[in-house]
């Protein structure tokens, strides 16, 4: 089986991520760093989650979840470059967060489209 595209770039950001943190800890910034540590390290894992999901209503939450994630993550990363934090790894953290967000945009929307609530707590999925 191929492996997810998705997967793959989640876990090597999660990579940069812990690095990146490692590095601003050094430096003394816990507070903002443990904040990113968080939610960059979450996407992956909820990835993972999804890809072992049972239906397809938990495929969405948690590809949902990993793109939430992903936004707050985009937030602090955003929020370290502009109060100063110059470490030279954020801008190409950045970037690849963004390239997450659209793919996980893209997976949640078209997933959406095949999973409709029906009344009561019931679901009615195409094909499943």
């Amino acid at each position: 089986m191929a492996e997810s595209i998705v997967r793959k770039k989640s876990f090597d950001f999660a990579l940069k991520i812990v690095r990146l943190t490692k590095d601003l800890r050094n430096d003394g910034d816990y507070v903002l760093s443990k904040q990113l540590l968080r939610s960059g390290t979450s996407i992956g894992a909820n990835v993972e989650e999804a890809l072992a999901s049972q239906t397809r209503k938990e495929f969405h939450s948690k590809m949902t979840i990993a793109f939430k994630e992903s936004r707050e993550t985009h937030y602090w990363l955003r929020l370290m470059r502009e109060s100063g934090c110059s470490h030279r790894e954020i801008p190409g953290c950045l970037s690849a967060v963004e390239e997450i967000i659209k793919m996980l945009t893209s997976i949640t929307k078209n997933t959406k489209a095949v999973v409709k609530p029906v009344v009561g707590s019931k679901l009615l999925t195409t094909n499943s």
